[in-house]
């Protein structure tokens, strides 16, 4: 086993490029990208001076090293939160966590001394938003459920901070941005159902946040600010006309008239109960929707006096998702796709137009074709009639002959079902050692995710919960009843939620699966939602119930995992816990 494990490593290792220079974005008079070097834990990150004719081409010998966060890992554990520069490019603002416990500690460099500044704060989330001042940052304060509650206002070169905003209600959680245009700053609360926007113009951050729209229950909706037909306009993707949103623009004017603007919304993209609209983003010179339409991720561009258009791509079943929108005046956007047999490519649109270009594909080293893997999209009949689609691949040869039924292979069925989450298509360098040796790899895109839409996570959370196990078990016997694989041969696999999920059907069919995998597996979640002084207890009230209600707390005792261990043989399983993980208990496994 000890040699086999090592040979797999070693393969999935030289798969990887160990040297990978990021796409640079242009900001500003710079590039901005990171390296990574062989044997780099992680990628160091630098600015170049952009070049005059607008290129992406890096001047190695005029760069210069902002973080290497390599030198500060010291060989312990690293994570990045912010990595945020000033509007003026003078300063680089970021936070490191050194545990795993995604507490913050704040750091300030001047880019041109190279001095840093480490903030006198504590129980930071990591964020840090700049005002257009180069001098004034906000940031977030974790409360004792590790909730982000507070934001506070800090001026460089003191020792202090300002409270500016607290969030009693322990459902929401804060997080303070950037506008696209970069003149607002917005501050975001939500909970799992319902959101509210507070607004600070960013050129006076000293001023009051001021509410968009009171917040509501169940009114679910976020903002960005941008140009419409010349004016300044906050758009809006809001629920309150159906569950899949509809966008909504309100001239800043009126912004400031009131205090709750709802009456002033003008509706730019209508609700429509077939397609979901995800998100959207701006630019100077068109809006962009992301949408979701029959399980699939759409793109639709809506340039300033043209025509909208839906972005074309090359496979059945894949993600696609923006990128970055590059500079606000940018005539261009970068769009990330890839396909579970096609590595992430990053692709260049011209707003204008719909011209793509692919800048850059993720490397696979070694003999690699993405052809001679066959992509597909199934659907499975659940219990109550309803469809639930499958992604699915594997080399050819071996669907060929699984589609003959002549032989079923091995397959690894993944799935996670909760937050209106999608998991949609992705590749992965490790995932090919399975399939070259006539593994498939399989997804099951059960209710509770957010792949079909608002109204699939609902049929799939609170008194619906019981739709995410039952279409998976539908999904196993629809791979197995259609000669894929058998039960001897299939293994399953979810982390967290998904993990909850991978309990709930070992305890009610046993018997369809030879192994299991558990990745920090949220599976004690009765007597987790039990107790409020929990990291993932009173804002998940919203997802699972609240067992102080009677009917909730019986409805989640009949699927809990813990709850329903029995005497019944059991596949192999795999648990892996957290030791430090801020959601999911350690005891949880």
């Amino acid at each position: 086993q000890s040699e086999l494990r090592e040979s797999l490593f070693n393969e999935i290792k030289n798969r990887i490029r160990e040297t990978d220079l990021s796409l640079p974005s242009p900001y500003g008079p710079w590039l901005y990208y990171q390296r990574t070097a062989a044997g780099d834990e992680y990628p160091r990150h630098f600015r170049c001076p952009r070049p005059a004719d607008d290129s992406l081409q890096v001047d190695q010998a005029n760069e210069q090293l902002l973080l290497d966060p390599n030198a500060l890992a010291n060989g312990g554990f690293l994570a990045l939160g912010a990595f945020s520069i000033s509007p003026d490019h003078q300063l680089l603002a970021y936070s490191l966590d050194t545990t795993g416990d995604e507490i913050y500690q704040l750091f300030i460099k001047d880019l041109a001394t190279g001095a840093i500044t480490t903030l006198p704060f504590e129980q930071c989330d990591g964020s840090l938003t700049w005002a257009n001042d180069n001098r004034t940052l906000f940031f977030g304060e974790l409360d004792d459920t590790h909730r982000p509650h507070r934001l506070y206002r800090h001026t460089l070169g003191s020792t202090e901070a300002k409270l500016v905003f607290e969030e009693p209600d322990g459902r929401f959680f804060l997080h303070c941005y950037r506008a696209s245009s970069e003149r607002q700053l917005i501050l975001q609360l939500g909970s799992k159902t319902t959101s509210e926007a507070w607004v600070l113009d960013a050129d006076t951050p000293l001023g009051e946040f001021r509410c968009l729209a009171t917040r509501e229950e169940e009114h679910d909706y976020d903002v960005d600010h941008g140009q419409l037909d010349g004016q300044w306009r906050w758009l809006i993707r809001s629920n309150q006309n159906g569950i899949n949103f509809a966008l909504y623009a309100l001239d800043e004017d009126a912004a400031k008239a009131s205090s709750n603007s709802r009456e002033q919304w003008r509706e730019l993209v209508a609700h429509d109960p077939q397609v979901m609209l995800e998100g959207f983003c701006l630019n100077a010179s068109a809006y962009v929707l992301s949408l979701r339409e029959g399980g699939l991720p759409v793109i639709q561009v809506h340039p300033a006096g043209l025509p909208s258009y839906r972005v074309q791509l090359p496979d059945a079943a894949y993600s696609l998702s923006v990128q970055d929108t590059l500079e606000f005046a940018s005539p261009r956007i970068r769009l990330r796709y890839e396909a579970l047999n096609r590595p992430a490519q990053v692709r260049q649109l011209e707003l204008a137009s719909g011209a793509q270009q692919v800048l850059k594909e993720t490397a696979v080293l070694g003999p690699f074709d993405a052809d001679a893997y066959v992509s597909q999209r199934l659907w499975a009949t659940a219990a109550d009639g309803t469809q639930v689609p499958i992604s699915l691949v594997a080399r050819r040869d071996v669907l060929a002959s699984s589609e003959q039924a002549a032989t079923p292979a091995p397959l690894y069925l993944y799935g996670y079902g909760a937050y209106g989450a999608c998991l949609d298509p992705w590749f992965s360098h490790a995932r090919l050692s399975l399939l070259e040796r006539g593994f498939v790899f399989a997804i099951a895109h059960v209710r509770g995710g957010g792949e079909l839409g608002e109204a699939w996570y609902r049929a799939g959370k609170l008194e619906h919960k019981a739709n995410s196990f039952s279409d998976f078990i539908a999904c196993a016997e629809h791979l197995i009843a259609s000669g894929y694989t058998r039960p001897q041969q299939l293994a399953i696999s979810g982390g967290s939620a998904g993990g909850l999920l991978i309990g709930a059907v070992l305890n009610q069919r046993p018997e369809l699966f030879a192994a299991a995998i558990a990745e920090v597996p949220f599976v004690d979640v009765l007597n987790t939602m039990q107790n409020p002084d929990l990291p993932l207890t009173v804002t998940e009230y919203d997802e699972w119930g609240d067992p102080h209600d009677p009917a909730a707390y019986a409805r989640i005792k009949a699927y809990a995992p813990y709850e329903n261990v029995s005497a019944q043989p059991y596949p192999a399983m795999l648990v892996v816990a957290g030791y430090n993980d801020s959601r999911v208990q350690y005891w949880e496994a």
